[in-house]
């Protein structure tokens, strides 16, 4: 089993819009730092694939299905 944490990249969207807010994925951990410094993409355990950009605060909202599929795999 390989190594996860929270991304760094945040689902960004319009706040006047019924979208919903800004949510970190689940990312391979040792994929995070690479993608921060040489710009390369992240596959988030939801299938979501984008470049690390920002960091997740304690409390910041997390990907329902991330966080799904990171729960299932600890079993």
């Amino acid at each position: 089993m390989t190594s996860t944490d929270i991304l760094e990249k945040p689902d960004v969207r319009d706040q006047d819009t019924d979208q919903p807010p800004e949510m970190f994925h689940y990312v391979k951990k040792n994929k995070i730092a690479e993608s921060a410094v040489m710009g390369t993409l992240v596959q988030a355990l939801c299938g979501e694939v984008f470049p690390v950009t920002k960091s997740p605060k304690p409390g910041s909202p997390v990907c329902p299905a991330c966080k799904e599929i990171y729960e299932s795999l600890r079993k």
